[in-house]
């Protein structure tokens, strides 16, 4: 067996809530900075970033959160962070209790009782992966791949026998599913198109995407509307709402920035896109993309190909076969990690981790444990590992 690989966590962007990304509370961060972890020591597997705390597991199992909510407990595979819940998949109580999943106010401490609790059973046990966690299904999916947990009820929602997934995520209204066929699955509301499935329309159940069909994908993501997936080649494909150029199509919010709207038309292609046109540089009309329901292919520069991808509410992140990372969309509170707070409509490196010999990396594990990326609503933080140069 290799040895397990270790690295060092980065953060930046909003961090008003004082959320661990290396600087004080009140600060947004514009350029990566070494994340400050709890406990000198303390070896990080899993970081969930929600928008006012951070959630940290360690390989030791304990659970410890950072900002505007702050715990420590023992006993904990993994845990995911959200504004409305705080889910904890831990040790149950008691000699043989087996593994519980459970859902706390972030705010509790993890005192008293959960707000919910369901126990996992023996047959989404699996086999663990070096370092102690879970094979198969990482937060909101359970292990196991047969079913998720959301922060609004059905807080446990059982997936169909014939779905046994490798990875879901869930954005603000939707909820995508990559299967172990490599075989993409979505659902939920469609008003931004990011469902992908060429409509507006919603789908109460998942549904396979037609326009991947025979495309093997090996990454998912979901943002708060749009969704990104990586093929096994190393493709990008995204789809979803542009309004903040997270989708790396031409955006009518960047390209108005200072100036006053003028011109604007709008029309639906033949490929279903809402393309509009508004005023350019040179007094023509520019065209723009609000709304790209089908998947589109999306170009790095030549030779580059993806591995990993993971989107924040308004923007996209990227890591490349090199350990490169590349972001774009919003970027107000420095999310996108160029030292500026620019937002943009199409990817960029960021130069910082070129500069410190740093490259990110994947666990030689399954999907589930490559939590490399995870940006929050308006903040990012990375693994990374210097460079053998």
């Amino acid at each position: 067996m290799a040895e397990e690989r270790r690295g060092s966590w980065f953060g930046f962007g909003f961090c008003g809530f004082g959320q661990a990304l290396g600087s004080g509370r009140g600060r947004q961060v514009h350029s990566p900075e070494p994340l400050q972890t709890p406990g000198e020591g303390a070896d990080v597997c899993r970081v969930s970033a929600s928008w006012s705390y951070t959630a940290f597991v360690t390989r030791g199992g304990r659970l410890e959160l950072s900002g505007s909510a702050g715990c420590a407990a023992g006993g904990c595979r993994d845990a995911w962070a959200s504004e409305a819940l705080l889910v904890v998949l831990r040790a149950g109580p008691g000699r043989g209790a087996g593994t519980e999943l459970q859902a706390w106010a972030p705010g509790s401490a993890l005192s008293g009782e959960p707000l919910w609790a369901h126990t996992v059973g023996p047959e989404a046990e699996g086999e663990d992966a070096p370092g102690g966690e879970p094979q198969a299904g990482a937060l909101p999916l359970l292990p196991g791949g047969r079913a998720y947990v959301s922060p609004r009820p059905p807080f446990y929602s059982p997936l169909a026998p014939e779905l046994r997934a490798r990875r879901l995520e869930l954005g603000a209204e939707h909820a995508l599913l990559l299967d172990e066929a490599g075989q993409v699955f979505s659902w939920g509301q469609g008003r931004h198109g990011q469902l992908g499935h060429g409509t507006l329309e919603a789908e109460l159940e998942p549904r396979p995407l037609e326009a991947l069909q025979g495309v093997p994908m090996a990454e998912v993501a979901a943002g708060g509307w749009h969704s990104v997936c990586v093929s096994e080649t190393g493709d990008i494909y995204i789809w979803g709402w542009n309004d903040s150029g997270q989708l790396a199509l031409p955006s009518r919010s960047l390209a108005e920035v200072g100036k006053a709207a003028a011109g604007e038309a709008s029309g639906l292609k033949e490929d279903g896109c809402d393309v509009r046109t508004a005023e350019g540089e040179s007094g023509g009309l520019a065209p723009f993309i609000a709304i790209q329901p089908f998947p589109a292919l999306l170009d790095l520069p030549p030779g580059t190909d993806a591995v990993k991808a993971s989107c924040g509410s308004r923007h996209t992140a990227v890591v490349t076969r090199t350990g490169e990372l590349y972001t774009w969309g919003w970027g107000k509170y420095g999310q996108l990690g160029h030292k500026d707070t620019s937002s943009l409509d199409r990817p960029r490196r960021v130069e910082y981790f070129v500069d410190k010999r740093l490259q990110s990396f994947l666990f030689s594990t399954d999907p589930s444990n490559q939590k490399v990326i995870w940006p929050g609503r308006k903040k990012t933080i990375y693994l990374f590992e210097r460079m053998n140069l």
